[in-house]
């Protein structure tokens, strides 16, 4: 069985305007390279696929949210500082859409330099948590039990989209070797 995905959504449409995208379910994704220097096209070629785009919906009586759209400019530091606070905006129609530091795309926070800080941070804070829990029920259950524990609450995390953070410098990562660290103390019953 084939899907015509052009007679669901304007794929076409986009790539006609010179834009990558993704498509989830309810949710596009639509990015384009350009050096700052080419900051004006870039922004004429999402308005103008945005505004096709809200045409289309329109045509079906769709709408498009604007109010949960987000932009983010990625780039190095230096690259960024460049942009006019004017240039860095993005119109939908009546919206201006003001971009954000920090996106999420499929549970990965991704920061506007690629740094991956923010979501190493949220990884570490949400494992430790969870290790609190785990750490109250460890008197309660075996040793295996705490491993599959373990495994599910933690190492899933950890290892959720872990490519990513390839690359990265050591100072970056080592808040997910001391998660680790922990869940083997609390999976082996050891004190903190």
């Amino acid at each position: 069985m084939s899907l015509n995905l052009a007679k669901i959504f304007p794929c076409s449409a986009l790539k006609m305007h010179g834009l990558c995208h993704h498509l989830f379910a309810d949710d596009k994704q639509l990015y384009i390279g350009a050096l700052p220097s080419e900051i004006h096209r870039c922004r004429h070629r999402l308005s103008s696929c945005v505004r096709d785009l809200q045409e289309w919906c329109a045509s079906r009586r769709l709408q498009l949210n604007a109010s949960k759209t987000e932009l983010i400019w990625f780039g190095s530091r230096s690259s960024l500082s460049r942009l006019k606070p004017e240039d860095r905006t993005l119109e939908i129609g009546a919206t201006v859409v003001k971009p954000t530091d920090v996106v999420g795309d499929l549970g990965v926070l991704l920061d506007s330099e690629l740094t991956m800080k923010r979501h190493v941070s949220k990884t570490v804070s949400t494992c430790f948590c969870h290790l609190q829990r785990l750490r109250q029920l460890r008197r309660h259950v075996d040793i295996d039990t705490m491993k599959q524990l373990v495994s599910a609450f933690i190492f899933s995390r950890l290892d959720y989209c872990n490519a990513v953070l390839y690359g990265l410098p050591q100072s970056t990562i080592s808040p997910l070797q001391r998660v680790e660290n922990a869940a083997a103390r609390v999976t082996l019953g050891l004190s903190p």
